[in-house]
């Protein structure tokens, strides 16, 4: 498989750390703590370490490789503020992403110093609950922005979805 650029505005790679990272995120919360407890397992809490040090090195190299070889799907005309809401929901997940990834490894930490329970603990919890609803929010808009661009027929949904590709109105 070719990496180069496909039809579409997207590289091939810019779209597989797309759908990757929409697997790895599903992924991550399926198999989120439940419980603090089952950091008790070394086998489980190292697992989690792992993942999430893998999950942020592979966002780091996809917000980079974005950030320099890629550039917006939205039609020249599309109107100013849309186009700064779309940088900014983008930017945000990135934002988000990483911050759940490093409030979860500071839980982590946290816990594995013996401060299992209590107000540090406790708050770091809170904010990495609170990032997560904010992202999951975010990742909401970027559905519906997404879904509302298939509707208008503007090419933005083909450039990065490779299936029901849309026919572009002229």
């Amino acid at each position: 498989m070719s990496l180069g650029k496909s039809n579409s505005n997207y590289s091939k790679l810019a779209m597989l750390f797309h759908w990757g990272f929409v697997i790895l995120f599903a992924y991550g919360v399926t198999k989120q703590v439940e419980d603090l407890n089952q950091l008790d397992d070394f086998d489980f809490f190292k697992f989690e370490i792992t993942f999430a040090f893998i999950f942020l090195f592979l966002l780091t190299i996809r917000f980079i490789y974005m950030k320099r070889t890629q550039s917006s799907s939205l039609p020249p005309e599309t109107p100013k503020v849309q186009k700064i809401a779309a940088k900014f929901v983008h930017n945000s997940m990135y934002v988000l992403l990483s911050a759940t990834v490093l409030s979860g490894l500071l839980i982590g930490l946290l816990y594995w110093l013996e401060f299992k329970d209590g107000i540090i603990i406790n708050s770091i919890i809170i904010i990495h609950e609170l990032v997560i609803n904010i992202l999951y929010l975010f990742i909401g808009i970027h559905i519906i922005a997404a879904t509302y661009h298939r509707f208008k027929k503007d090419g933005v949904w083909s450039s990065m979805v490779p299936i029901l590709k849309e026919k572009i109105k002229n």
